[in-house]
């Protein structure tokens, strides 16, 4: 009985670590306008992310070696760069929609960048041969609940800056996908 606490606790303790990408995204991502209709919607997208990613990788992790962990996280920091910068952009130039945004496909490729690190983690855990069903609630609960703090949190601090907030946001994804890239 102990054994499986200890192993609850750990699994919660790295599902809120990776959960952090998620809120980073959400804090970047609450700094569009959106309904609390939306933040419903978009915390729960990210939260299935992040439960079928580690469940995928789980299933790879049987069968795959670590260097494909490390290629996913490349992944997930270029799509993060290539996001936040597109987001920057378009909160310098108003005249322009946004080609990305946080609904429709746009959710989904947020949703996949951020579960991305999860994928790998999966993968390793599949290795070590963990609890599918424990890994997957833990990892998506946390992603969920931190997504919905960070949009909530991104949504009202885009109320005080006003028409900059689309380049901070951008510049948090940016920021968040360079350090995937570089692990600092």
């Amino acid at each position: 009985m102990v054994a499986i606490i200890a192993e609850f606790f750990t699994l919660m303790l790295m599902a809120f670590a990776l959960g952090m990408d998620a809120f980073s995204i959400g804090l970047g991502m609450g700094m569009f306008q959106l309904r609390y209709k939306q933040i419903f919607y978009i915390g729960l997208t990210i939260g299935i992310f992040h439960i079928w990613m580690p469940m995928l990788g789980i299933f790879a992790g049987h069968f795959l070696s670590d260097r494909f962990g490390i290629f996913a996280q490349y992944i997930g920091g270029i799509l993060l760069i290539i996001l936040g910068i597109q987001m920057a952009l378009s909160g310098f130039k108003k005249e322009e929609k946004t080609i990305i945004k946080p609904f429709g496909w746009g959710l989904i490729f947020f949703a996949l960048s951020s579960s991305l690190d999860s994928f790998s983690v999966g993968l390793s855990l599949g290795i070590f041969g963990a609890r599918s069903a424990a890994v997957v609630i833990c990892f998506g609960f946390a992603a969920a609940l931190l997504t919905w703090a960070g949009l909530i949190i991104g949504r009202k601090f885009q109320g005080v800056i006003g028409t900059y907030s689309e380049v901070l946001g951008g510049s948090i994804l940016f920021a968040f996908g360079l350090k995937l890239l570089f692990f600092f």
